[in-house]
């Protein structure tokens, strides 16, 4: 069974709100109590979390759906319903959110108790209390909660790390990372040894830095042979690339500079990775021949502008020195890197006299409202309380929504959605005698909706 996942797709749904309470207070020698209907409790929000501890997606293979606790109704007596309990998701440092249908990004999570909130919680219906005003002294209805926001997203992991280790398999890219780290990846003489990327934290001098060792790549590992096509996207925030090559291997048709070009043609096949500096390091001089064949290429690779080192990860030979160059990489780039501005929040307030609605003519006989004023009071109202379904009338008209059905060509009967064309309200509009009026005719008989 696999114990490592780093791409999944989750199915998140939020909490909905609870929906308001009609209620009148009843008390002996108290007839006229009024309204004391509480407000609907607000649905729970779908919270991702940066968590230290996680560091795969496994558990969300396993349960990918995700659900926080609805909101409680209100009461009599004025009391609002208890807010829905939020879902924290905790998962690994550099965890990319897409959406899982168009691919988009939605928000890249880099940093230890990073928080997004990816699912809001649907708000709480107001009760008849918070609905009484002069004209509606006593409502005899109240809101119906909203749903809490529903999607489906990817999560993608891309291990956060300073320098990545890559190259063939069994090129000794675990023992190395073991050498010089604390981490203590399985280690093994044949193909595809590792199945995950292991991360290592290594210390030169005053700098400390990350080190992940990618799984090996083989020829085509771009286009999914292999397990390197798995794996590649762990490079994209590495900032330095170190290539590990086995100068000690028998394979027919392998040598170092082969098996460098190998690596870097399925690292530019892949894309995303031309501006990233490489280090060689020429692995296993503990062997005889390996030692000769490191001197006789060395200078190959030094033409090419690449620094060399020479090391065995058996015998910790050459890791003093690799260790400090690799410090000094890693302090330069953390340097050149500019100092990151902090988040400003842009209000963009709208304009003055701004509808916030629109309405467009489908054809002679149909007409589409949408906006989130208009779509919202749809989802709150109980479309089986008279009372209710004329409130929302009222709301629709001093919004501006018959006025606005006038000036496109509406008259008496047109069919009119609000919402999207597949699942919005639709109605018969039957416009008022003065289409800017409050009202006509008595609260609950409102004849504008068939």
């Amino acid at each position: 069974m696999a114990d490592f996942v780093d791409q999944v797709v989750l199915h998140i749904k939020a909490g909905d709100g609870g929906n308001g309470c009609a209620s009148v207070h009843r008390e002996k020698f108290k007839p006229l109590g009024g309204p004391d209907g509480g407000n609907g409790g607000r649905g729970g929000a779908v919270i991702l979390e940066v968590d230290p501890s996680t560091s795969t997606l496994l558990e969300y293979h396993h349960r990918p759906h995700r659900k926080a606790d609805n909101g409680k109704q209100g009461h009599g007596s004025n009391r609002d319903g208890a807010n829905g309990g939020d879902v924290i998701i905790p998962v690994p440092n550099g965890t990319v959110v897409k959406d899982a249908d168009s691919g988009e990004v939605i928000v890249d999570l880099v940093g230890v108790g990073t928080r997004y909130v990816i699912a809001e919680g649907g708000y709480g219906g107001l009760g008849n209390a918070a609905l009484a005003s002069t004209k509606r002294k006593a409502p005899g209805f109240a809101l119906l909660g909203e749903p809490g926001d529903a999607l489906d997203v990817m999560l993608e992991l891309k291990s956060v790390a300073d320098v990545a280790l890559v190259g063939f398999p069994s090129a000794g890219k675990s023992s190395l990372i073991a050498a010089l780290s604390a981490a203590r990846p399985k280690i093994a003489d044949y193909p595809f040894t590792t199945l995950i990327p292991n991360l290592g934290v290594v210390t030169a001098g005053e700098t400390i830095f990350t080190v992940a060792d990618v799984p090996g790549l083989i020829p085509g590992a771009s286009q999914g042979k292999g397990l390197g096509h798995e794996f590649l996207r762990h490079v994209e925030r590495c900032d330095m690339l170190i290539h590990v090559i086995d100068c000690a291997t028998m394979e027919p048709g392998r040598d170092p500079i082969t098996d460098y070009q190998v690596i870097e043609a399925e690292l530019e096949a892949y894309g995303k990775l031309e501006d990233r500096p490489r280090m060689v390091v020429l692995n296993k001089a503990d062997v005889p021949d390996a030692r000769e064949l490191a001197d006789l290429v060395r200078g190959e690779f030094e033409e090419r502008g690449l620094r060399v080192f020479t090391v065995s990860a058996a015998t910790h030979d050459g890791l003093r020195e690799l260790t400090f160059a690799m410090g000094e990489w890693v302090a330069a780039a953390r340097a050149a890197k500019p100092v990151e501005e902090p988040t400003r929040l842009v209000l963009r307030p709208k304009q003055l006299g701004e509808a916030g609605f629109s309405v467009r003519r489908v054809n002679d006989n149909l007409f589409q409202i949408t906006g989130e004023k208009p779509e919202r009071w749809i989802r709150q109202t109980d479309f089986t309380n008279d009372e209710a379904v004329g409130y929302l009338a009222d709301r629709l008209e001093r919004l501006g929504v018959e006025g606005q059905l006038v000036k496109a060509g509406a008259t008496a009967g047109a069919e009119v959605v609000i919402g999207s064309m597949e699942g919005g309200y639709v109605f018969d509009w039957q416009p008022t005698l003065n289409a800017e009026s409050v009202r006509q005719g008595p609260r609950g008989s409102d004849n504008r909706f068939g």
